[in-house]
């Protein structure tokens, strides 16, 4: 007999793994840029160069958690409003079978702990853990859906999540050019 919840935790572990590794080159890069605007130096009179680190690594590492905890909650009900309109599982059985997916996840958090150096190899390991996982679970789930019913679920995941991301891109423009305007030096 297998039990349920079995990978019940791995998407804890994941997202924070996802946000240890995203804080910890965010971190590098704040202190950098720290040290080139001349603050550094300032913030290591009240902290130690450990405590600094420690300090920006927990703070970032919070975001990160918010982040991918929010992207997760999104995705999910993204995918479960899909399969509302496009499953024939009313019994929700084969959502049961798809959750094995989440050990994709969680080798591709661990796999990114090797490029915590490069933002480019994190968001390529994030991206591609992304792809795997999806291709995964619409494989799972093809089998309780139609030929039409599988191409409706994946075009309706990809517009909708299309559409949400343009629509951050647009709030993420206009917040620049509005912060960028009200310079007064320019």
């Amino acid at each position: 007999m297998k039990n349920p919840y079995v990978f019940g935790f791995l998407p804890l572990i994941t997202i924070v793994f996802f946000s240890l590794t995203f804080s910890t080159f965010t971190m590098n890069k704040a202190i950098e840029l720290f040290k080139v605007i001349g603050v550094y130096s300032g913030m290591r009179e009240f902290l130690s160069d450990l405590e600094l680190k420690l300090f920006l690594l927990i703070l970032l590492a919070l975001a990160y958690f918010m982040l991918f905890s929010a992207m997760k909650l999104i995705a999910e009900t993204i995918h479960e409003l899909g399969m509302l309109f496009f499953s024939k599982d009313y019994e929700g059985k084969t959502m049961a079978q798809a959750r094995g997916g989440y050990v994709i996840f969680f080798v591709g958090a661990v796999i990114s702990a090797v490029g915590f150096q490069s933002i480019q190899i994190l968001l390529l390991i994030f991206l591609a853990t992304a792809f795997i996982y999806f291709v995964y679970v619409v494989y799972k789930l093809s089998s309780s859906m139609s030929v039409l019913g599988t191409l409706g679920l994946i075009m309706f995941e990809i517009i909708v999540w299309s559409l949400f991301l343009a629509l951050v891109v647009y709030v993420i423009i206009k917040l620049y050019n509005g912060i960028i305007a009200s310079l007064p030096f320019l």
